[in-house]
């Protein structure tokens, strides 16, 4: 059998601190600290060198080189959200009734949506920031999967089941991501 050897490194920034301890990887960072569970990538060598992340895998098949990436790609994700942060808009959109969103507590509530009675809510996960400026929804945070399941969380709330699309396109919908620079 042939044996396929794969080896990724990531260089660590200077102001970013980055530990593995019991399967879990946590950055430090100016704006915080993320945390990321990865005991249950199997196959997989992650080991810190000189400055580096390194990630390894011997006898890689098309899974296990994938994980490798992935691992890599999320690290980085953690690195730009302590150092900079990520940043998702959702805009209010109405045309039949007018809609109020406000923030209580853990949680968006949407009310008036196309005429309904009852409120919608939507979870705002741990660690994020949700602000709401005239018909725009603004979510910030440094955990890139907090901020866009937030994001998501109020889009979906807000999703209407029944009406034509075309015709009824209330609703609260994402229209930007961004690194905060």
């Amino acid at each position: 059998m042939l044996q396929v050897l794969v080896k990724e490194s990531l260089k660590i920034p200077n102001n970013v601190s980055l530990t593995l301890e019991n399967g879990k990887i946590k950055v430090k960072g100016p704006k915080g600290e993320v945390e990321k569970d990865i005991s249950h990538m199997r196959g997989i060598e992650v080991r810190l060198e000189n400055g580096e992340l390194i990630v390894e895998a011997t006898f890689a098949n098309k899974r296990t080189k994938s994980l490798v990436y992935t691992l890599l790609r999320h690290v980085q994700n953690m690195i730009t959200g302590v150092t900079k942060g990520y940043r998702y808009y959702l805009k209010i959109i109405f045309t039949h009734f007018p809609m109020s969103v406000k923030v209580v507590g853990n949680e968006v509530q949407i009310t008036n949506l196309i005429g309904e009675k009852n409120i919608r809510r939507a979870k705002i996960l741990p660690g994020v920031k949700v602000t709401v400026k005239g018909e725009d929804i603004i979510v910030e945070g440094i955990d890139l999967e907090k901020v866009a399941q937030t994001a998501a969380n109020i889009e979906r709330a807000s999703k209407i089941s029944g009406f034509d699309r075309r015709v009824f396109g209330d609703g609260i919908y994402i229209y930007k991501k961004e690194v905060v620079e």
